[in-house]
């Protein structure tokens, strides 16, 4: 593993953290889009099918199953805590999951390395990955709530995919059998649309003051 690897895995830990650390300590999710949650999960559950039948190493394995624990711990926080439930922008939260599911699955099913459930479902969580952020930005962008650890979740979450860019052009440079393209156009696609939010979230930082975007 490289460092920017690690420094990728170690962002989104923290992006994940941070998201907890807002829901358990304010009991409150406002601000927090349950669909791009609920994709998460998704992503995780069809990523991560691996761990029943291959072992790569402890650090690997437990990185997949805490992903896995806190994607369900906060959706569950999100749909069944009483408390917490209540402060979900549920009529604003509207973004339809059809919209995404079915083209990245469409898109798996044809542009794969390899036709099997497995590899296919890898694909599906892969391009799935890319765009899950959009109920997010577009929840954001609808309400203007965007408190502070609500903005750092989202900006660790970039930063989380901007090390695995740079671990992808490492791993390019040093490792000639490297070519997953797949992995490379929906990083750079999942990246870009973290740009306008990352331009906001700069001047306001510069500003000292709450993360507005432009509706």
């Amino acid at each position: 593993m490289n460092l920017f690897r690690l420094c990728g895995d170690m962002f989104h830990l923290l992006s994940i953290m941070v998201l907890l650390l807002k829901i358990r300590a304010t009991r409150s999710c406002r601000g927090i889009s349950l669909k791009t949650q609920e994709l998460y999960a998704l992503v995780f559950v069809c990523r991560y099918l691996d761990l029943f039948y291959s072992f790569i190493s402890v650090y690997n394995s437990f990185m997949k199953v805490t992903f896995l624990a806190t994607a369900f711990s906060i959706v569950r926080y999100m749909r069944y805590d009483k408390v917490v439930k209540q402060t979900y922008d549920r009529e604003q939260d509207t973004f339809r999951y059809v919209f995404l599911i079915a083209p990245c699955l469409l898109l798996a099913l044809v542009l794969n390395h390899r036709f099997t459930l497995t590899e296919v479902l890898w694909t599906f969580s892969i391009y799935l990955e890319a765009v899950a952020i959009l109920p997010q930005l577009v929840l954001m962008q609808r309400t203007q709530n965007i408190d502070n650890l609500t903005a750092n979740y989202v900006a660790l979450l970039g930063a989380y995919r901007g090390f695995y860019i740079l671990n992808w052009i490492y791993r390019f440079a040093t490792e000639r059998h490297y070519r997953q393209w797949i992995v490379w156009i929906s990083g750079v696609i999942q990246t870009a649309l973290y740009a306008d939010f990352f331009f906001y979230y700069a001047l306001c930082w510069k500003a000292n003051k709450r993360l507005q975007l432009p509706a």
